[in-house]
């Protein structure tokens, strides 16, 4: 999955809001606790309802290939218990647009376990909502402080 959203903000404001695990976890939909654990890694715990299966998933994030303020890759894995088990990453670049940042990123994830039965599509759609909702909150977030 590839997206873009426009951020109303300036580079260095949106690069550490990016890299800000307050932040982080105000905007990432179902995120009960985000904690660092060093300068690239942290733990979170996060709520996530995918169809009829619904799921508490505790995992580690990773923060990789950084080039601050421009890019970096974020790669996390967690496991929700009988719902099964979801990978991921997504490489994030910025990339300025007039006076805002545009948040260019690509996405991939593997998931197993029950949530793999539900099909790709609503997996597919249930992560375009994901991302539509933390980036909506992102850009809140980001312009008010």
């Amino acid at each position: 999955m590839n997206d873009s959203r426009s951020v109303p903000a300036s580079r260095d404001k949106v690069w550490s809001a990016l890299n800000d695990p307050n932040v982080l976890k105000q905007c990432i939909p179902g995120c009960q606790s985000l904690e660092m654990t060093s300068p690239t890694d942290m733990t979170a715990t996060v709520v996530i309802k995918v169809g009829p299966v619904k799921a508490t998933f505790g995992g580690k994030v990773t923060l990789s290939d950084l080039d601050p303020p421009n890019s970096y890759r974020i790669t996390g894995e967690g496991s929700g218990g009988v719902a099964g088990f979801a990978k991921g990453g997504a490489a994030i670049r910025l990339e300025a647009v007039g006076e805002n940042e545009t948040v260019l990123h690509e996405v991939d994830s593997q998931i197993g376990g029950k949530l793999a039965q539900l099909g790709g599509r609503l997996i597919d759609s249930t992560a375009k909502k994901l991302a539509g909702e933390f980036f909506t909150k992102f850009g809140a977030v980001v312009s008010a402080s």
